[in-house]
């Protein structure tokens, strides 16, 4: 009994993937995570030590329309993301676009 099985690479990276997916389920969304941390996180606090403030909603907006993205173009390929998943991407995506446009006052821009 083997704690891991080494997935086949002669088939291609993307079956790969799966297989490691398939071994490892929480693997896609901790990818997600990373990618929505990486940018909302990365791009707040790069704006924090240029301006002397962050813009939360804006930058937590656009790291998750590039997770959206990024699980559309892994919905491809059959057994790389969950349903379950994609759903709670679209949900946060959601809820973060209407954070981001009512979090603006009227005389923004």
């Amino acid at each position: 009994m083997t704690i891991y099985n080494i997935p086949n690479m002669t088939t291609g990276i993307d079956d790969a993937i799966v297989g490691t997916i398939a071994e490892v389920p929480v693997f896609t969304p901790m990818f997600l995570l990373f990618i929505f941390l990486v940018i909302g996180l990365g791009g707040s606090i790069k704006q924090w030590l240029r301006s002397g403030s962050a813009d939360l909603p804006m930058w937590s907006t656009i790291a998750s329309i590039v997770v959206l993205v990024v699980s559309l173009i892994m919905t491809l390929k059959e057994g790389m993301i969950d349903g379950k998943v994609l759903g709670i991407v679209v949900a946060i995506t959601c809820a973060s676009g209407f954070w981001f446009f009512f979090d603006r006052n009227k005389n923004e821009v």
